[in-house]
Parts: structure tokens; sequence; C-alpha cells
């Protein structure tokens, strides 16, 4: 077998730029501190729009990012078409340049396939990082099981066919490759998405960004179709107006394409002055705005793709000692387990009642929040999922006879 240090690693990623992608990120300089080589192809966006640069020895190959689609075969397929121009592109830089031996494609979309299809030829292997079961994201996106649902069920199929190694974010992925994507159980490894300990420092509240209030609840997040963010206005408007919860504050962070929409309902229930839309958060100011919430929030509705998803924000909230309130989900309570209170599904009107309940005991609040940081601690933190993703790299390379 090659020395670790001749391992050559690609890394294609469409939705997000690197680093922003905080899982890609975690896994690229894991890999990279273990001797790995790891180059990296991602779009642009959200500052990091070099087209190249070097950050902490994994070389970022970016290209222009596509418009991102919401709805419509047409869009989609400019944007995917578009990306997998670029992937091709940048591919054969990065090979002229550097080398790479597997090819470690994240999805959405499942079509990094195609570019490992085509290196196969050449003794490449390819590792999928199963991020979102994109059936079920599209279902949610239109409510139905069209056209385009038939489409990713068969890019699906054929990413697994294709994958020496999957790696998947929790256990409901893991069976899906198995069950749906007929692998090997032993080509299969959980990876999970988790944050890094270090970098999440509990501090003092910051009281500027609370605003005076009694209570102050975080959502941090991407703000779009499926996030239900429609779901927390409502409840906010049930837990001021109805229940008379008028000392309350919403700290909002992130971006997305409904950020207008969620913004214009707000004011359109004269809530403003109990919402604070940050947009966009990093590194430290992110950790001043979590660390300014009492309890964190993550209203993402019961679907098909939500309830065997673990959401990134209940892990963040966790590792900060946030209580969290969240709709009853398969995953969310694998997830968060006692440091989570469980609204009936997709009810804002129990949402805002969750929120009450803990709002008026901060004993039991301060309790799941221990609760919550020592499940990060003990079990569920990145660390944990380091040896996990060097499994899944020492059995792909095994896979190709190296």
């Amino acid at each position: 077998m090659t020395d670790i240090g001749d391992r050559r690693v690609l890394i294609v990623v469409e939705n997000l730029p690197v680093p922003l992608d905080r899982r890609v990120w975690l896994e690229a300089t894991t890999l990279r501190g273990e001797g790995y080589q790891v180059s990296v192809i991602c779009p642009t966006g959200r500052g990091w729009d070099k087209p190249f640069e070097a950050i902490d020895g994994i070389h970022i190959y970016r290209y222009p990012a596509p418009p991102e689609a919401h709805s419509g075969a047409r869009a989609y397929a400019v944007e995917y078409l578009l990306s997998l121009w670029h992937w091709f592109r940048l591919a054969r830089k990065v090979r002229r340049e550097r080398g790479f031996d597997v090819i470690h494609g994240c999805n959405p979309p499942d079509l990094v396939f195609l570019l490992a299809l085509w290196y196969r030829w050449r003794g490449v292997r390819y590792l999928f990082d199963h991020h979102d079961v994109c059936p079920e994201l599209f279902e949610a996106k239109f409510a139905r099981k069209g056209l385009l649902y038939r489409i990713m069920l068969i890019w699906e199929r054929m990413t697994f066919a294709c994958a020496s190694v999957s790696i998947a974010t929790n256990e409901s992925f893991r069976e899906i490759a198995i069950r749906r994507g007929r692998m090997n159980p032993e080509d299969v490894f959980v990876v999970r998405s988790a944050p890094k300990i270090e970098k999440f420092e509990i501090r003092p509240a910051d009281p500027a960004m609370r605003k005076g209030a009694g209570t102050v609840l975080g959502y941090v997040g991407v703000i779009g179709q499926q996030e239900g963010m429609d779901l927390l206005v409502a409840a906010a408007d049930h837990l001021i107006r109805v229940m008379g919860r008028e000392d309350v504050h919403f700290i909002i962070v992130g971006f997305g394409p409904e950020l207008p929409a969620v913004e214009a309902d707000v004011a359109a229930r004269g809530l403003e002055a109990h919402f604070t839309f940050t947009g966009p958060l990093y590194g430290e100011d992110l950790l001043v705005a979590l660390n300014s919430c009492d309890i964190g929030v993550s209203p993402d509705p019961r679907n098909a793709m939500n309830d065997i998803s673990t959401m990134n924000k209940v892990m963040e909230y966790m590792t900060l000692e946030k209580p969290v309130v969240q709709f009853d989900l398969k995953e969310g309570r694998a997830s968060a387990g006692e440091a989570s209170l469980y609204a009936v599904a997709n009810d804002p009107v129990d949402f805002a009642a969750r929120i009450a309940a803990l709002m008026d005991a901060p004993d039991q609040a301060a309790r799941m929040g221990k609760a919550g940081r020592a499940r990060v601690l003990e079990r569920l933190s990145w660390a944990h999922s380091v040896p996990h993703l060097l499994a899944a790299y020492d059995r792909v390379f095994a896979r190709a006879g190296r």
C-alpha cells in the first residue's frame, strides 16, 4: 500500500464555496493533517471569490457560481450543466498540476459520478459523500413525486453504483446507501456532521445583540423553502400575540432564497421589534450571536427529507450548551436526545408552547443545555467522526489495490 503522504484527493462540491462549507472543510483539513494531498473544486460566493488559493495547505480551485435554481427542470438543468462543465475543466487542471487518486464527491447534486467515471479508467476511485437525500429533497421542495423525483432516484442509484466507498452523515443515510444504493455494508461509513469543539467556545452574551429581551431565541442556517421559517414566524406570532410573551427576541443568522419572504412575513405581522436578521455570520461573529441566545430553535418541518437528516444547527446549539426546541423528527431525536423539547410535527402553536415551557423552567433549560454539550463531547463531536473518515479512506485505497 502507498504511504499516506502519497495519497492524493480531489474533493468536488457544488452547493457551497470552501471553506464556507464547514463539513467539507473539516474533512479536507483532517485529511491534510494526516498527510494527504488535498485539492478542492467548488463554486465562488459569499466572499470566497478567488479562482484559486491555498489555505492551510489545501489547494482550492473555484469556478463562477452558476445561477441557483429554485424551481423547474430547466433552471436546474442550467445550474447543473454549468457546474459539470467547470468540474471537468478544473479537474483537468488539478490532474496536470497535482494529480489525484480519489475523487471525493459531495452532493447535491448526485452528478459527480460522471466526473468519476471519466477518470475511472485511469485508476481513480470514487468516494461518495452523502450530504443530502436528493430524491427526498426534491419531494420536499415541490411537495410531489414528479419527473424530477424520478430523475433524482436514477442519479442516486448511478452514484452508489460508481462509488467504491460511501460516507453517510447518519445511520438513516447509511441505511439508504445499503438498501436503495445496494452498497456492501462494509463500504459504507458514518461520518457525522459535527462541530469542532475548539471552534465553538462558550462565552458571555453580548447585551447589544439581546436588545434588552428577557429571553433570546437563536436560529442559524439556510433560509430556504424547506427550512420551516414560515412555521417559526407563525410560532413567534402565537407566542407574542396570543400567549402574551412579549419579552422575547429572535436572532436569525443566515442567508437563502426565502429571506426576503421571511422578512416580509415578520413585517406584515408587526413583529419587526422582536426579530434581528443578521445575514450570514462566520467565525467570531457567529459565536457572539449564538452565545447571546438562551434557546436554539430548529423549525425544520417533518417531511421525507428532514425526518432522516441531521441538522447542523442543532449540533451547534448543543455544543454551546443551549437547550433546543424542534419538531419531532427521527434524526432530530437521535442527535439531541434529552437536550431538546419536541413539538408536534409542523404545528407552530405547539412549537410556541414548547418555547414557553422552557422560558418558564430556567433550571430545566440549564440542565438540558449541559446534557446537550455532554452528548457532543462524549459521542457526537467531530473528533469522534475522524476515525470513521480515515477508515473510509483506508477502505477506498484498499479497494483501489494501492
